[in-house]
């Protein structure tokens, strides 16, 4: 009895790894600290402290990196953000920026 051998042909696939960006919190003199917290909690996922500690970069530098996405995760996010402080009547506001 005849056995063929069947050899499995390799196969490449090349693909790009997705462009990554920061999601960034900035500070104004209105947002209330604990509505930060409450979006780093519901939007972004953070524990209690993370979105305390985050929260506290907002307050007392300016800004505070919320977590490095893909664009059109940010990008989503920000548009969440957006919406919740627009309802809420805040003036908050995030940003992303490419991740180097």
């Amino acid at each position: 009895m005849a056995h063929k051998t069947i050899q499995k042909e390799d196969t490449i696939t090349d693909y790009t790894i997705p462009k990554m960006y920061r999601v960034i919190l900035l500070n104004d003199d209105y947002t209330t600290m604990e509505f930060v917290v409450e979006i780093l909690i519901s939007i972004f996922h953070k524990t209690a402290t993370e979105a305390t500690k985050i929260m506290l970069d907002v307050h007392e530098k300016g800004k505070g990196i919320v977590g490095v996405y893909t664009y059109d995760i940010a990008k989503t996010k920000i548009m969440q953000v957006e919406q919740i402080a627009k309802e809420r009547e805040f003036p908050l506001v995030s940003v992303m920026e490419p991740e180097y």
